[in-house]
């Protein structure tokens, strides 16, 4: 299941998809914690940290952070942890990893896919992505990797932004993520390149999958209690457990 359609006017075919992604986001690596802080009015490490928290993220696990990007994830990750030894963090761009490093000079880094992890079987307690999941090439496919490397019990925790199914509230988020986002982004960094990743931010939240089919893939790939907890109307987390 791929989590949107082909976007003809960044690339032609499937395939040409991930290349796209790094090549963006190898470009914009270095202005995406500034845009992302300012995108999200300062909150968002206060919310990772306590998302984490909520979904059993507890010291002394083995946490895997997928599409770890600049880290964001995994940094917050390390503070509820009380430290980054326990941390990998699996990003298939060069750029993003070199920002990531700088933060968790203890973690471990695998420049990889999601779809094919190399890493060893039954290995994790906790599993993340953060707004990410529009990017893997393949919904089932990840999930049953995600599966593969969770430990017996082990808890995934998928956060995302979703676009609201109302007219109203789609219209708004259009608004401030489609217009006004990119446009304070290019002005903050004077980067084409940053601006252009929050255009394409948004092209594929516009575009994914409705929340129940990203349901549906975790529990086809064997997980359980598989849910989408929603908030404030225009985020999702999506929960789902390895049975023990």
């Amino acid at each position: 299941m791929v989590p949107h359609p082909v976007l003809s006017h960044r690339y032609a075919q499937p395939e040409e998809r991930q290349h796209y992604v790094k090549n963006l986001f190898d470009q914009g690596a270095t202005h995406y914690d500034p845009v992302v802080g300012w995108g999200f009015f300062g909150t968002g490490n206060h919310y990772r940290k306590t998302a984490q928290s909520r979904h059993g993220l507890r010291p002394g696990m083995q946490v895997l952070d997928v599409a770890s990007g600049t880290g964001l994830v995994a940094v917050a990750a390390s503070q509820v942890l009380g430290g980054d030894s326990t941390v990998t963090c699996v990003e298939p761009s060069d750029g993003m990893l070199a920002v990531a490093k700088k933060k968790l000079p203890n973690a471990r880094f695998i420049q990889s896919r999601a779809e094919s992890m190399p890493l060893e079987d039954d290995a994790y307690d906790f599993l993340t992505v953060g707004y990410a999941l529009r990017h893997f090439a393949d919904l089932e496919a990840t999930f049953r990797e995600f599966h593969r490397v969770l430990k017996p019990g082990g808890h995934v925790l998928i956060m995302e932004a979703t676009r609201p199914a109302g007219r109203i509230g789609s219209a708004l988020f259009k608004l401030y993520f489609g217009i006004v986002y990119p446009f304070f982004a290019r002005l903050l960094t004077h980067s084409p390149k940053a601006e252009e990743m929050m255009v394409y931010f948004w092209e594929t939240m516009d575009t994914c999958v409705r929340p129940q089919a990203v349901v549906s893939a975790l529990q086809a790939a064997g997980f359980q209690q598989a849910r989408r907890i929603p908030l404030m109307g225009i985020f999702s987390e999506y929960a789902a457990v390895k049975a023990g």
